[in-house]
């Protein structure tokens, strides 16, 4: 501790984030280690913002004040068997959560391709599996335990009218301790890859399994990658399962990638937080050389929203990684991009060249304009606010609760003043 009762600024949180991409403009870095700690120091904080995994792809995390990092709080996993939910750190990952609930013989309905990410940041931004009637992963949160703007430590659920907004809040109400999930009986999933699905079997091969995702890298008109997740107890698919072959070995989402990093796939069953997300918790996914963004339009304009970025094809392959399609069930939390909407999210993984990925993404947020997008609030986009605010039926009432929870702005930064205004 220092002087002053705050944590010192030499506690080894990264000056930037995962990528590479954003350098944080904090003049003081912090890893408090007890919430007395944390509340404290945020009481006496002008301007804090609270960091987790640091997955992030745009300025969402950044202050210029105090950045404060949860994972030094203590890693508790409570699970009551009574009401069926697990309270778990704010700073723990899903993958270390999630074996700790599976040994105890409960799951999540879902999680991210990602376990490595944090529960807090992953549920303030919406973050997200896939499945049509599987929601974003803060569908799975009951409660809300942080830290306010005068230190105060505080509950909050459903019973709140606050909460649907205050759930997926980016981070915008106060810094999160614990969040309390709603739990399932643990389950098995068999994970298959299936290559080269032609375009119009899209909507049925979305549909066919408990999650799915389909992978293109834009150089030719259908999916070069399919990946399913299906319940272990389904019938397996056939070997030419809607004009697609089976792979038969492990594969990467990323072409020329080796497999070995990835979930068990080739149909051997296994637990749900083994199979669920893409890449093992023991392996680092990538090297971070990558820009990300995310587009989350209506379910029902699949086919059609697709087609408008058949225009700009070549200039997507000419910078993109791999882009992925998943769908996702909706919700009533107010900023999520889910909102009153079952959703075709399309995520595109970019070279880490920002100079020539931003015009791209422009060009690909022109096309896609009619189509009501809502980004990804963690990831990289440059649509103009007026949009953004007209895509969320909520935004009103969502600007309205962060201002009444946080009149003095401390838990406001550039990005959240230039896209949710007081």
């Amino acid at each position: 501790m220092a002087g002053d009762g705050r944590t010192t600024p030499d506690t080894g949180v990264p000056t930037r984030n995962w990528a590479g991409n954003v350098t944080w403009s904090a003049a003081r870095r912090h890893r408090p280690t007890t919430v007395d700690e944390l509340r404290e120091l945020v009481a006496a904080s002008r301007r804090i913002r609270a960091v987790g995994s640091r997955h992030s792809f745009n300025r969402l995390a950044d202050t210029t004040g105090d950045l404060v990092a949860v994972d030094g709080l203590p890693p508790t996993v409570e699970i009551d068997p009574v009401a069926n939910t697990a309270t778990v750190a704010a700073g723990l990952r899903y993958g270390e959560v999630a074996a700790r609930l599976h040994e105890q013989g409960y799951a999540l309905p879902n999680l991210a391709s990602l376990p490595h990410i944090s529960v807090a940041g992953a549920v303030a931004t919406a973050t997200h599996g896939s499945g049509e009637r599987h929601g974003n992963l803060a569908t799975s949160v009951v409660a809300l335990e942080l830290v306010t703007v005068d230190g105060d430590l505080i509950r909050v659920d459903s019973t709140d009218a606050r909460f649907p907004g205050l759930v997926v809040g980016l981070g915008a109400y106060g810094v999160v301790t614990r969040v309390t999930l709603a739990l399932v009986p643990t389950f098995e999933i068999r994970q298959y890859v299936h290559l080269d699905l032609p375009r119009e079997a899209m909507d049925e091969a979305l549909a066919s399994a408990y999650s799915v995702s389909l992978f293109t890298d834009w150089r030719g008109t259908g999916f070069d990658q399919v990946w399913r997740k299906q319940l272990a107890d389904r019938p397996p698919p056939p070997a030419r399962w809607l004009g697609a072959t089976a792979a038969d070995t492990p594969r990467h989402p990323v072409p020329g990638l080796p497999g070995d990093t990835c979930t068990v796939q080739l149909g051997v069953p296994g637990p749900w937080h083994e199979r669920l997300p893409h890449f093992r918790p023991e392996f680092t996914p990538s090297s971070g050389q990558e820009l990300q963004s995310e587009y989350h339009l209506p379910r029902t304009a699949a086919a059609e929203a697709l087609a408008a970025l058949d225009d700009v094809r070549d200039r997507i392959a000419a910078v993109v990684q791999i882009c992925e399609l998943r769908t996702v069930a909706a919700d009533r939390l107010w900023l999520s991009p889910q909102y009153d909407r079952d959703t075709l999210s399309i995520h595109f993984t970019w070279i880490p060249d920002a100079g020539a990925v931003t015009p791209v993404v422009a060009a690909v947020e022109e096309r896609l304009a009619p189509f009501a997008p809502r980004p990804h609030w963690g990831k990289i986009f440059g649509l103009p606010p007026a949009a953004v605010a007209a895509a969320y039926p909520r935004f009103a009432d969502a600007v309205a609760a962060m201002v009444a929870a946080d009149p003095t702005g401390t838990f406001r930064n550039d990005l959240l003043d230039r896209y949710l205004p007081r």
